[in-house]
This record gives C-alpha cells, sequence and structure tokens, in this order.
C-alpha cells in the first residue's frame, strides 16, 4: 500500500539485511522503548526468524507487519505491526510501530499508522486496533492522538520495556470512529475548481 510519501509492505525474508541494520543503527535509541532480547535477536539469523514468524502469523490471520519504505528511495525508515489479531466477536489487534531516530519528526510514524489502519479496518476487517505507550514516551502518544485513537486508561506494570515492568497509557479505535474521521476529512477538502 502506498501513502503520500510511504510504502507499506509486509515483510519478506529478503528484508533482514536491512531490517538488521536498521535495528543496530538505532540499537541504543529503542532499546529504553523495547523487551530485552537475547544476543542472538540482533543477528542475521535472528532478523530473519523474526520475519519468517512475521510471515508464518499473516498466514496464520494472527499478525500483520508491514515494512515503512520511502517511496522515492525505497530505503527502510521503520516498521508498522498488527499483532495479537483476535477474531470471533473481537476483531481486535494490538499495534505498534518504530521509526529510524534519523527520521523522527517528520510525520513519517504518523502517515505509517494511518497507511496500517486503513488496512487493519479495511482488507483484515478489524473492528478494533488498539495500542500502549509507556506515559513518557509523549512523541508516541502524539501519534496515535493524530491517527484519531482515543486514550482509554493506564494500564499499571503492563509490559517488561528493557528489564523493567511499565505502566502504558491504553488507546484504541474502532471501526466506526475511523470511518468517520474519514469522512470528515473528504468533507474538509478543499474541492477542485475546475
Amino acid at each position: 500500500m502506498f501513502t503520500e510519501r510511504l510504502e507499506l509492505r509486509p515483510f519478506e525474508v529478503e528484508d533482514a539485511e536491512e531490517l538488521l541494520e536498521l535495528r543496530l543503527t538505532n540499537r541504543e535509541f529503542l532499546q529504553p522503548l523495547e523487551p530485552l532480547r537475547s544476543d542472538s535477536y540482533l543477528t542475521l539469523p535472528g532478523q530473519r526468524t523474526e520475519i519468517l514468524q512475521g510471515i508464518q502469523g499473516r498466514q496464520r490471520d494472527q499478525a500483520y507487519i508491514y515494512a515503512v519504505r520511502l517511496q522515492e528511495t525505497g530505503r527502510l525508515l521503520g516498521r508498522v505491526a498488527l499483532t495479537a489479531v483476535a477474531r470471533g466477536p473481537f476483531q481486535n489487534a494490538s499495534m505498534g510501530y518504530f521509526l529510524d531516530r534519523d527520521h523522527n519528526g517528520k510525520g513519517y510514524m504518523t502517515e505509517a499508522v494511518a497507511g496500517a489502519l486503513e488496512q487493519a479496518f479495511v482488507k483484515h476487517r478489524l473492528h478494533r486496533v488498539q495500542a500502549g505507550v509507556m506515559p513518557r514516551n509523549t512523541p508516541s502518544m502524539r501519534v496515535l492522538e493524530k491517527a484519531g485513537f482515543r486514550r482509554e486508561g493506564l494500564a499499571e506494570r503492563y509490559l517488561k520495556i528493557n528489564g523493567a515492568w511499565e505502566d502504558h497509557v491504553l488507546h484504541a479505535l474502532t471501526a466506526e470512529e475511523w470511518e468517520e474521521r474519514r469522512e470528515r476529512r473528504e468533507r474538509e477538502r478543499p474541492k477542485d475548481l475546475f
């Protein structure tokens, strides 16, 4: 799928080397925001395994993990993921994402999240997408706010991040809210004069 400046597409095994390079370049930047991982994670076989698990998740309708690439150059900038897909009466997924440090603050992640939401609600026919963010990660909360997520509450000691149990502010967006927001943007878009 293409957004204004980005391409979102599922990761393939051939992307492992590029993903490893992105992860290594951003290791110090991302570590305070991620779980501790085994030494093998930041290796080429570790990233291949990560991608293969994502492919299996896609085949099983359990996860949809997208490479975020700059359209202009094809450069890998990050990842946006819909995981823990639950079907039945829930129709829910959890969203997570990361972006190369050098590309933060340019609206790329907001654009990628919007693209992933379109995939979630239109292609994957989910009803709800949720995301949890540590309270101190204000840039990430701003991304969710811009994408239309609403705050649902605080989950104390929710995830073990960088070796410590961290509180997370839970956010969510339903298909109805997303559709209403999309229709409003369409109505507000300037009409062509010709």
